[in-house]
Parts: C-alpha cells; structure tokens; sequence
C-alpha cells in the first residue's frame, strides 16, 4: 500500500469489480475519460484478471484512509529507457470529488513513480474544457505543454486535448516533504 496524507493506493482486487463497472458505466464518470462504449461486468472481470506488466503499467484503487473506494489511477506505457510514463486518474465517487483526494492520490502516484520506479517525467492528456482536473494538476505541478487540436472525438464532436507533463525535479522542488514517502 502506497499512503498519501487522505488517500491510499494499493492493487485493484475481485472485490473493487462492482464499483469499477458501475463507476465506468456512469457517463458522468466517463465524460472526460477515452471510455466510449458501455462495459460488462464480465469484460471488467477479464481485464481486472489479465496479466498487467508491473514493470509497463501500474494500475491502482484509491482509497480514503479509512479504507473506503474511491477511484482508480495509475501509470501506464512506461518506458524506462527514456524515463516517463502517462497518468491516468478518475474519483468514480461522486462524494469524494472536490475534497482534496485527487489532488492527493495524483501527488502519491507521482511521488512513487519518481522516487520508486525511477521515472524522470511523467505525462497526461486532459480534455481542454475539464477545468476542475486542469487545477487539480496545475496545483500537484503539471506544466502545459501543448494542446492536440481536436484530438478526440467524444459526445458528438472533436474535442481539444491538453498535452501535461511534470518532471522529477519539478515535483522534488515543490513537494520536497513527500519526495522518498
């Protein structure tokens, strides 16, 4: 388990299977992740029970301290001869948005991907109009980097994309007391 100051990170279990589906499911939740299409609970099962690279992607529930499930995240097409990996990151909790734990779950990720996986930058696409993950990740130090114009079509239409990356030494000089947790 990796702790944050309000959040927890650990391995997705069986037992994380129902929120997962109902929270990928609920377009509110989805509107601005790549998820398309609805998902089975069966086709949960089986990606939940495939066999994750550790050493290419990270996959993790976030939970509040007293133990409760809120959202997943994670670091994914890690590339360790050139050092980065993107991030990704959903509170599927509808309660637990707004309250400090995203920005805290993205500071742990980032923290333990800098000092544990040895990673120099990490990186993240965000649609340009969702404004609340965009101060999320301004504040955790996330630079913008660039925009992918009409990047992706969701809901209808082309929507932009922001490009946001955040390098090891950036976060080591903003967050000096969570670096090595």
């Amino acid at each position: 388990m990796i702790r944050g100051d309000k959040v927890a990170l650990r391995a997705l279990e069986e037992t994380d299977l129902e929120a997962l589906h109902r929270w990928m499911n609920d377009p509110e939740v989805t509107k601005y992740l790549g998820m398309r299409f609805p998902i089975s609970l069966s086709d949960e099962r089986r990606w939940l029970e495939k066999e994750h690279d550790p050493l290419k992607e990270l996959h993790m529930a976030i939970e509040t301290n007293e133990g409760k499930l809120i959202g997943s995240c994670g670091l994914v097409s890690i590339n360790h001869l050139d050092g980065w990996a993107s991030l990704g990151i959903s509170i599927g909790d509808k309660e637990y948005r707004n309250g400090g734990y995203g920005t805290d779950a993205m500071l742990t990720l980032c923290g333990f991907g800098f000092t544990q996986c040895n990673l120099h930058r990490i990186q993240l696409d965000v649609f340009a109009e969702n404004a609340r993950a965009i101060r999320c990740y301004e504040k955790v130090g996330f630079v913008r980097e660039g925009r992918r114009r009409e990047g992706i079509f969701k809901n209808g239409r082309y929507q932009d994309l922001l490009v946001m990356g955040l390098l090891a030494d950036e976060y080591r000089e903003k967050w000096p007391e969570r670096w090595g947790q």
